[in-house]
């Protein structure tokens, strides 16, 4: 048989039904536990959100049968969408990340149709409105939680070799079955390799004829093997380039009750978001989404609308002081007007407070350095605690920036970075922001030397793949009181 011993391959009859029925059952135990533990999280904090807002707000328990049934209407609007979009996959829990984006915003979508529900039916009144508040708050958290916990367990159950989520057959190469195998790793996220055929390998020389003959002996062996073991997929580790090969294995394989997958090109590992899309009866395949989809961007711009003009209200008293102090201070303008690159590098004009003597916005604009000596008396202060930054809040409400995202440079370092630096320019794919990732983490400031300005770069692009609310949230929080944001201000 055309196999290899170094990949733990189990080739025994028992071993492999052993396999099969653990594997079975690690799906189903996992994805049942994982569904029956999102309900009864729903309904308990329904539960623990009722009775705790009522003896704080009346003394009382409350009607602690409503809160039930409240919870189980929740949790089965929760479950539903999740069980139709196959969230509860086994496969789904050996990464948390994604979680996080997926159950808050099915969390939001539960909500709304609750109370859509309650609206509908006439009976939204009975409800406390601080109840529901603390329920929609509250429940994220646990559910975030439990995710977490299974998804340590899945990891924890792969390595441990008890929990098995798929069962593989590959077929290819030599050097790309071990180049998929030692790059994947596959075991560790709980897929078991039970079976491999290598290509046989033929001279450079060799005929058409030979290839021809060579591959079809390997696919019927191969067949036979797969069609004993009974793999759930069977794994092509053939270059994309070999359409041939391809074509005859998909083919072939097509006998077999089985998944048949084709291996990833390694340039794929660059791309998170790779998958194949369908534009009618046009296939492609997708290496990159848009970096906010249109629900993210109006999530986005609301919370930006929301807390940019609260913001305003509240320091209005504060802008219009240190707009007097700068008048007394030194003589030019309050504002300092310089054009920036935003979104999709459309240029804008960013409002700062002057703490310059100078206002320099031309081809070239000398970065603000320790003890410069253009800075003002006053402006030494303002750029100490990011004062100066506060009317950016008007380049919110009129829509050039965001609070959170890229910090933008002057036109001029935009261009010449560019040049310098892989994917520079891919920070304009969301809006500027205030503050950002990279700014909480000290990467801001004079940009001197090349690795800097990496360094700030790639804290950029982590957060434009990394976006959530919860994110912006807390780079604001961070922003206002970690000592590192304040770190190179000058």
């Amino acid at each position: 048989m055309n196999v290899n011993d170094r990949y733990g391959l189990m080739f025994g009859i028992e071993a492999n039904r052993f396999l099969r029925r653990q594997t079975w059952l690690s799906r189903a135990v996992f994805s049942g536990a994982i569904l029956l533990s999102d309900i009864a999280a729903v309904v308990a904090m329904s539960w623990l959100a009722g009775v705790s807002y009522h003896i704080v707000a009346y003394g009382v328990t409350g009607d602690m049968t409503t809160f039930v049934e409240v919870g189980l209407v929740a949790a089965i609007i929760f479950v539903l969408p999740n069980l139709f979009r196959g969230e509860y996959l086994l496969t789904n829990f050996y990464i948390f990340k994604p979680h996080l984006a997926t159950t808050i915003r099915l969390w939001n979508g539960t909500i709304i149709c609750l109370l859509a529900l309650g609206f509908l039916a006439h009976i939204s009144a009975v409800y406390s409105r601080g109840w529901m508040i603390l329920f929609y708050v509250s429940t994220p958290g646990l559910l975030l939680a439990l995710r977490y916990g299974f998804v340590r367990a899945a990891l924890l159950g792969a390595r441990l070799g008890v929990i098995s989520a798929q069962r593989v057959f590959l077929f290819g190469a030599g050097k790309y079955v071990k180049d998929f195998v030692t790059r994947c790793q596959p075991r560790a996220f709980g897929v078991n390799v039970v079976g491999c055929h290598f290509l046989t390998p033929l001279a450079g020389k060799a005929s058409a004829q030979a290839h021809g003959d060579a591959l079809a002996g390997d696919i019927e062996a191969a067949v036979a093997t797969a069609r004993m073991l009974e793999p759930d997929a069977i794994l092509l580790a053939v270059p994309w380039s070999d359409a041939a090969t391809i074509a005859r294995c998909a083919e072939s394989f097509l006998s077999l009750p089985t998944e048949i997958h084709l291996g990833a090109e390694r340039i794929l590992d660059r791309f998170k978001h790779a998958r194949l899309s369908k534009f009618g009866a046009i296939s492609s395949l997708q290496l990159t989404r848009k970096p906010l989809s249109y629900l993210e961007r109006l999530e986005k711009r609301t919370f930006d609308l929301a807390l940019a003009s609260v913001a305003l209200l509240l320091l209005t008293p504060t802008l219009l002081v240190v707009a007097i102090l700068i008048k007394i201070d030194s003589r030019g303008p309050v504002f300092f007007l310089q054009r920036r690159f935003g979104f999709n590098q459309r240029p804008f004009r960013i409002i700062k407070f002057r703490t310059m003597r100078t206002l320099d916005d031309g081809p070239v604009v000398r970065q603000a350095q320790k003890n410069d000596p253009r800075v003002t008396r006053l402006g030494v202060w303002l750029r100490r605690w990011n004062i100066d930054e506060l009317p950016q809040l008007f380049n919110v409400i009129v829509g050039d920036m965001s609070l959170v995202g890229p910090r933008p440079h002057a036109v001029s370092h935009d261009r010449d970075y560019e040049r310098r630096i892989a994917r520079y320019a891919r920070r304009h794919n969301v809006k500027p922001g205030i503050t950002g990732w990279a700014q909480i983490h000290g990467f801001r400031g004079e940009t001197d030397s090349d690795h800097k300005m990496r360094k700030r770069v790639e804290h950029d692009l982590y957060y434009i793949d990394n976006w959530s609310l919860l994110l912006d949230l807390r780079i604001l929080v961070r922003t206002l009181i970690s000592p590192t944001s304040y770190r190179n201000a000058h």
